[in-house]
């Protein structure tokens, strides 16, 4: 009788798909999600919109693995950073009531920031292009993981405890959530309502999106909800959730049904005019007057042709992907409760299905910058022994990170810093296309004096730029004895053990182990190609990075 209930359930969100949708077309979106499609498995659910109209709903795999509980159209999911244009929304309507301005300062409303925040606006923290370090990092720099509770209270704190910005503001582009729990904050001070109060009147309510709120309170129950999941090494799940209930940069939950009804009011104006919906598509600008690939709470790329606006999610167990072609009218919903899938791969699959005839009609645009027009995008052949030329560390001094190129079967490789590998084509003699990302991403080498240099291209952002170095692999005796002992961070307000162990440096963060750290170059030592940690001559202070989003926190030896 159970799985009859099961079966049942299955179906009815069969038949919720247009009859107007061949069974050709059904059978190769569910091939697309058949690995969701199991009694055992959680898996997510898929939306299909054309002119504002939901064609295609279906839920694959389980919502909730305890009770075989499968998802559908009305499974509520948390969507991660996908929440973000709902948080851009509330800040839109807010500038449209005469309420803010998006020029106004952080200061006006934060005025215990350091002094940095006079130069930072609302537009800016819209557009990442703050400076301001990312909370979800120096949570975990200071000792907290999405595991661990802590509060709005704790992330303020830790945020205008941070003397420095990663950039100055404006110069930069560079994805940081703390942006968008600050304007969470800002709705607040303005509001006088929390963000999940004054978006389900101004944005929920209005649309009839009955199953769609800001989530900030996680003891909260919540009907229909599917439970996060991450994979264990036997092959089956582990539940993977947050007590967390930060919201702003992410705590939507929602579903593909309620998520049909935003898209329809893109081209409806009724509810969100005109002017609204410019605001939120008008993209960033650098200081340099360059216009970057993110507007509020949404990007924009072009895809074989067509201009597309999207935005992805991933926390904990859900990942996420929204991507809308507005010429065509036509958009792509993957809501998912497993941490080990690609909803945006498997979304540009679908939109492949029903797109491919205005592909083709469509004039490919230049995907890149002048740097990259100028490669030769034919066919090229380098032999195995100049491949093997292009063979170093690399070294990159902005976002303090390493990769290598490295030579596998005969093919060129790059290598990141957390081991992962891209195989590149090569285009000209020292030129290479990377294989498989959906946007473009070019690299060229050149050999300068003493070194080499490699330059990673894409449309989206500038050059990044590395420099091949000599790595040292092992510790020197001094190396042990320096670079140990207790570092105090006052910006996060945690102390870094480094210990010698068995000719290693071991770190342990309030006196829990981390992990080993490995030599990088002289003063330059790593933690997994994660956090890098860059020493002073007398290596009585160090700067902390990680992943771009964080950098140059400082560390003093006690």
């Amino acid at each position: 009788m159970k799985h009859l209930k099961i079966l049942l359930l299955m179906t009815m969100s069969i038949f919720s798909m247009n009859a107007q949708q061949s069974i050709s077309q059904q059978t190769k979106i569910d091939a697309l999600f058949s690995k969701w499609n199991k009694q055992n498995t959680p898996g997510g659910s898929v939306g299909i919109i054309k002119d504002g109209k939901l064609i295609f709903s279906k839920g694959y795999g389980m919502a909730n693995l305890d009770y075989n509980i499968p998802n559908g159209p009305e499974t509520v999911f948390k969507i991660a950073s996908t929440s973000k244009q709902f948080t851009a929304a509330s800040i839109v309507i807010l500038a449209q009531q005469g309420k803010l301005s998006l020029q106004d300062k952080l200061s006006a409303y934060f005025p215990k920031f350091p002094s940095y925040a006079d130069n930072i606006t609302i537009q800016h923290l819209l557009n990442h292009t703050s400076g301001i370090r990312d909370y979800i990092i120096l949570a975990r720099l200071s000792g907290l993981g999405p595991n661990d509770y802590y509060t709005d209270k704790t992330v303020g704190k830790l945020l205008m405890s941070q003397q420095e910005l990663n950039f100055n503001p404006g110069e930069e582009f560079v994805y940081s959530n703390s942006g968008y729990w600050l304007l969470s904050q800002i709705v607040k001070k303005v509001s006088g309502e929390t963000l999940a109060v004054f978006a389900k009147k101004n944005i929920f309510d209005p649309l009839k999106m009955k199953n769609s709120r800001f989530h900030d309170n996680f003891i909260e129950v919540v009907k229909n909800r599917a439970t996060g999941y991450r994979s264990n090494r036997k092959g089956g799940f582990y539940e993977y959730m947050t007590t967390l209930n930060m919201v702003g940069d992410g705590g939507l939950i929602t579903t593909i049904n309620d998520l049909a009804k935003w898209d329809a009011s893109f081209y409806d104006t009724s509810v969100f005019n005109e002017d609204f919906w410019n605001q939120m598509l008008q993209l960033g600008t650098l200081n340099s007057g360059k216009k970057i690939p993110y507007a509020s709470g949404l990007a924009t790329r072009n895809y074989k042709g067509l201009e597309v606006i999207h935005h992805s999610g991933s926390f904990v167990g859900y990942k996420t992907q929204f991507i809308r072609f507005p010429e065509a009218k036509f958009s792509v919903i993957v809501l998912a409760n497993r941490r080990d899938t690609d909803p945006s791969r498997l979304a540009y699959k679908v939109a492949d299905l029903f797109l491919k005839d205005q592909y083709k009609n469509q004039k490919q645009r230049k995907p890149i910058k002048e740097t990259v027009k100028k490669l030769d995008k034919k066919e090229f052949s380098i032999s195995v022994k100049e491949l093997k030329s292009f063979e170093d560390s690399y070294w990159n001094t902005k976002n303090k990170s390493v990769s290598k190129l490295l030579v596998v079967d005969g093919v060129l490789n790059y290598v990141r810093s957390n081991g992962g590998k891209t195989k590149m084509k090569p285009i000209a003699k020292n030129r290479f296309q990377m294989i498989g990302p959906r946007t473009p991403v070019y690299s060229e080498v050149k050999q300068l004096k003493n070194s080499k240099e490699l330059t990673i291209i894409t449309s989206s952002s500038a050059p990044v730029i590395f420099t091949s170095f000599e790595p040292i692999t092992t510790y020197s005796n001094k190396d042990l004895e320096t670079y140990s002992g207790d570092y105090y961070s006052a910006e996060l307000d945690v102390v870094y053990s480094l210990k010698k162990r068995k000719g290693k440096i071991i770190l342990l963060v309030n006196d829990d182990p981390v992990g080993e750290l490995n030599q990088i170059m002289k003063d330059v030592i790593s933690i997994r190609g994660r956090q890098t940690l860059e020493f002073n001559i007398n290596r009585t202070e160090f700067r902390l990075s990680m992943l771009g989003r964080v950098k140059n926190i400082k560390f003093v030896k006690r």
